[in-house]
């Protein structure tokens, strides 16, 4: 079945979530050797989909409707919401994780982008159906294939009272891509792919972004990550209180933070934007489904993330409560480390795919929330490759590679991150017992807490990642490069594979000017991705939210979960 990736309607959901809880539960389980079960807890449409820069123009012209860089507005008058009120208007979301830093330089989760984006901003922005919008800066232009300017947006000011300047904005580039600069070297330096440094223009409100060649995605880049922080609170500032602190140019401020519990913010008066609808926000986390949904129920929050689909029909039809849902940026896969046994087998890697009926999981499990991946690239996605079909679920010819491969008779596990993502845990748990009911492999499944093992991907050293594991990566730049090059290539902090093919695929494809050829690049690394089977592909997640009926919200799918795009109901 070939890929596809369409948000669901209302009334298609509800026929899903018609699903019994009891069948998904007991499907799950089949055939799964084991596994701790401690419930503990990481990481769209495109505008540049021909591999242009992403600006609405050459000469540099400003993002498609002047919104600012919190919500997809324009206003700039930091009036109250828009109907007026000048009545509190409260809100309290629930995710599935507390924030593992409060530094926006320092992660890779977007459970934590789900609370620092409140109160830090980017230079650009992404509009609500993925296309590149201003923020701090109003203008962008290439002046060279490795130089573009910056116009910094003026009358903007930290949370401090310091004025927003471009020495600021520069910073906050050369702070991620630099380890030499802000103490930290920061996890997202592979975000800002081929960005070496930023300067301010003499005599100008502007930045320009330097590369170390041709890039192509500069704007991409620079409109879904690197947050601005103020250079003097940063080198003013210990370490330890960046990352328990904020201090950022976003309409709302930081109150009140107690790690593992809670983030309270409240509307910033001197905004330099629109005013957004909800004047206090209070973020908490709960990682089981139950918790959540509870939590909604009963009116302790008001939004809650990764509603099970079974659930889905009883809040849908409550008096003041709805279901919102979009298809995410996100992937769900298993990674195979390339040098341990078995899985240095592409032969043993291929079986693994083989193994798992991903159909029956997605119908089943997700009640048909999700998409059969067959690649790291979903349809919407530069460089994705439309020839590509999911492994079919065939397990004899799993125990046949198996065989082939050497490795009969191996005993391994997958290693999860419990109640990360949306039903994740029954999707391993399935995914280890279709494995474990080959003849001649034994597989179980292994709850970790998401923080540990997110560590453990992210320090750099493939030795301390687990042989087989669980993990979801969302893509906001909409580029295939932004999956392939953090996790398929050599010295990057999540590489799991290695190969001379992929290096060089990835490499031309870093450097080519022309759209076209590095976009048939991009399919042939996607293609050799399939073939190698790199890891078990898996699906696309869908993005399930139970709302309180006050909130008027629509899902991103880039799944961030950010008060400034919900408004007051009439």
């Amino acid at each position: 079945m070939a890929e596809e990736s369409d948000d669901m309607n209302r009334r298609g959901f509800l026929q899903y979530a018609g699903a019994t809880g009891a069948a998904v539960t007991s499907f799950a389980l089949a055939g799964c050797s084991g596994g701790e079960e401690d419930l503990e807890d990481d990481e769209d449409g495109s505008d540049g989909e021909d591999g242009s820069d992403g600006s609405d123009g050459e000469d540099g012209s400003d993002g498609e409707d002047g919104s600012d860089g919190s919500d997809g507005s324009d206003g700039e008058d930091g009036e109250d919401g828009e109907d007026g009120s000048d009545e509190p208007f409260e809100i309290t979301m629930t995710q599935r994780q507390d924030p593992t830093t409060l530094d926006p330089h320092d992660h890779r989760e977007t459970t934590t982008d789900n609370v620092i984006l409140h109160a830090y901003e980017g230079i650009l922005w992404r509009g609500p159906d993925g296309g590149i919008i201003e923020s701090l800066a109003t203008e962008w232009e290439q002046l060279a294939p490795d130089r573009h300017k910056f116009t910094i947006r003026e009358g903007v000011e930290f949370h401090d009272g310091t004025e927003l300047s471009p020495s600021d904005c520069a910073f906050s580039v050369r702070r991620v891509v630099d380890p030499e600069v802000g103490d930290l070297e920061s996890p997202q330096r592979d975000q800002l792919a081929g960005i070496v440094d930023a300067e301010v223009v003499e005599d100008e409100n502007a930045i320009i972004v330097h590369s170390d060649g041709v890039n192509p995605l500069v704007f991409q880049e620079i409109a879904s990550y690197c947050s601005v922080v103020s250079e003097e609170w940063i080198n003013n500032t210990a370490s330890e209180d960046i990352a328990t602190s904020m201090n950022g140019t976003g309409p709302y401020q930081l109150t009140n933070y107690t790690e593992g519990e809670s983030a309270v913010f409240e509307r910033y008066d001197n905004y330099w934007g629109e005013m957004p609808d909800a004047t206090q926000v209070e973020i908490i986390a709960a990682s089981e489904d139950s918790t959540r949904v509870g939590q909604l129920e009963s009116g302790e929050t008001d939004i809650v993330s990764a509603v099970p689909p079974a659930d889905a029909g009883r809040i849908e039809g409550s008096e003041d409560l709805y279901i919102a849902n979009k298809g995410s940026t996100r992937i769900l896969f298993l990674p195979m480390r390339y040098d341990v046994e078995p899985f240095s087998s592409v032969e043993f890697r291929q079986a693994m795919n083989y193994a798992i009926d991903l159909d029956q999981i997605i119908s089943e499990i997700l009640s048909g929330f999700g998409q059969p991946t067959a690649q790291p690239t979903l349809p919407s996605f530069f460089g994705h490759n439309p020839d590509l079909d999911p492994y079919p679920y065939d397990p004899e010819q799993a125990e046949q590679l198996v065989e082939e491969s050497g490795h009969a008779g191996a005993e391994i596990q997958i290693e999860y991150p419990a109640g990360r993502y949306l039903l994740n845990d029954e999707i391993v748990q399935a995914a280890a017992g279709f494995i474990d009911d080959l003849e001649n492999v034994t597989c179980e499944a292994v709850s970790r807490d998401f923080g540990t093992l997110a560590g453990e991907l992210l320090d750099g050293d493939i030795t301390t990642q687990p042989p087989f594991y669980n993990i979801g990566w969302g893509n906001t730049t909409f580029d295939a490069s932004q999956t392939m090059l953090p996790w398929l290539t050599e010295g990057t902090s999540q590489t799991h594979y290695v190969s001379e093919e992929m290096e060089q695929l990835m490499s031309d494809q870093a450097s080519e000017a022309d759209a076209d050829t590095r976009e048939q690049l991009l399919q042939d690394a996607n293609q050799l991705a399939h073939e190698d089977a790199v890891w078990v592909f898996l699906n696309q997640e869908f993005l399930v939210y139970g709302i309180n009926e006050r909130i008027e919200w629509e899902p991103r799918p880039d799944e961030f979960f950010l008060a400034q795009g919900m408004e007051r109901s009439e």
